[in-house]
């Protein structure tokens, strides 16, 4: 009984649960549109691009191997800082 209890109140907790709904991005700049803006601004090799909320951090390489980081802004598309 305590079994049959305990696994009904798992179903129903379970079944209550709300679906995890996924991040809309609405009118916000894709990667590949960022990573376009990080090329035209000088990285040649790309080694991680990540969305940070209102940002894409994209770090890479220049031209001649050397570390570079370009924060592009995730609504405008301008870029926000570049650090070599």
């Amino acid at each position: 009984m305590r079994k049959y209890i305990l696994s009904m109140a798992a179903a129903v907790s379970l079944g209550a649960a709300t679906p995890a709904m996924a991040y809309d991005s609405g009118s916000l700049l894709s990667m590949q549109e960022a990573l376009g803006v990080a090329f035209e601004v000088g990285i040649t090799a790309v080694s991680d691009a990540e969305f940070a909320g209102h940002e894409w951090q994209i770090e890479g390489r220049d031209a001649a191997g050397q570390y570079m980081e370009v924060d592009v802004d995730a609504t405008t598309g301008a870029v926000l800082n570049v650090d070599r």
